[in-house]
């Protein structure tokens, strides 16, 4: 039971990020009474001549894929990194500085079906995916001069994806980049003051505390982070100290598929529509280490009403409405079956 010392503007410690975020929700002290409008669903276009990942298409540059029937991974035809980037000409100023950041991008087309999405396809069509996460992971990690592969999903237009086709981009960067260098500094200072792993402790007090839970199974918990900033924010965290895909079991691989299949479809079923989100994993073989996945949705209060991130928050620091465990209830009660029914 959330303390009615919550009901007043407090802020809230994100020990991953060693930051901070503002708690106002006694701007919701009502029963919730905002907008829950919906968008008409249109028809399944199952293939697109004119998308560039579809099976059998042409792309940029002259390149055609393949009539693939699962999965299918290419480098990114628009890359934001390069390989052979040179090193930039040095400045004389410490105020000018830049470094060369060579890297590697690539796409990963989910499903051959264009009209899909994480929420709409089997455990077992995810498991796949995962299965082909693994493998781009392992292949990327191995250049000479990666330290970070980043995976990451932006889902829908309002997320600034630019293509509805079911995929995700992954990353390997010369440089480990700034969220998740952050995340490791403050999960080394934890272990290192605690001897024990941070999230490994936090996946304990949100099971006993079971408040901030959104959905779970044997090998993952989802939940709605203590310190979560955007208001359906989640965090899929391990229950065992894994660090890194390699490292799954195929009973693991499985519950990564379905905790992922359990949590859009939850998203999908809270306005009844395609849910927009970021997400990504962030991983590595360090001990500090701790599997877990961030999604960051944007919707507020309906399919079409989001959170900006303006004024305030872009001068101070973040700020909520909503209490993560208001939130987290939410998405709990949502049913746990796709609200659009099963594929046929």
């Amino acid at each position: 039971m959330t303390s009615q010392r919550n009901a007043f503007p407090h802020r809230r410690y994100n020990p991953l990020r060693g930051d901070w975020v503002l708690v106002s929700p006694h701007r919701t002290q009502r029963p919730w009474q905002g907008e829950t409008g919906k968008t008409e669903a249109a028809a399944p276009v199952h293939y697109d001549p004119k998308c560039y990942l579809c099976p059998g298409n042409e792309r940029v540059g002259g390149h055609r894929n393949p009539d693939y029937t699962s999965v299918f991974a290419f480098n990114n035809d628009y890359a934001a990194l390069l390989p052979d980037a040179p090193a930039p000409e040095a400045s004389a100023s410490p105020l000018l500085r830049a470094e060369q950041d060579r890297g590697i991008c690539k796409v990963l087309c989910f499903h051959p079906d264009h009209s899909l999405t994480l929420a709409r396809m089997t455990v077992a069509e995810i498991e796949t995916v995962v299965e082909a996460w693994t493998a781009q992971y392992v292949e990327l990690s191995a250049q000479p001069f990666v330290q970070h592969v980043q995976i990451f999903e932006n889902r829908g237009a309002m997320m600034g994806a630019s293509n509805p086709h079911p995929h995700c981009q992954i990353w390997a960067t010369e440089h480990v980049p700034d969220e998740p260098a952050a995340e490791r500094v403050n999960l080394k200072l934890w272990r290192e003051g605690h001897s024990r792993g941070m999230l490994a402790d936090y996946v304990a007090l949100e099971v006993e505390q079971q408040e901030r839970i959104v959905c779970q199974n044997d090998g993952f918990v989802a939940v709605v982070p203590y310190w979560a900033v955007w208001p359906f924010e989640t965090l899929v965290l391990a229950r065992e100290p894994l660090r890194e895909l390699p490292q799954f079991s195929a009973a693991q691989r499985r519950a990564l598929a379905d905790i992922l299949s359990q949590l859009t479809i939850r998203y999908d079923n809270l306005f009844q529509t395609s849910f927009p989100y970021t997400m990504g994993f962030h991983q590595g073989p360090g001990p500090e280490e701790h599997f877990h996945a961030h999604f960051y949705p944007p919707l507020l209060r309906s399919a079409t009403v989001k959170k900006f991130m303006v004024g305030f928050e872009m001068l101070g620091m973040p700020q909520r409405d909503i209490l993560p465990e208001d939130a987290a209830a939410r998405l709990r009660e949502v049913p746990s079956t796709h609200y659009l029914g099963s594929r046929s």
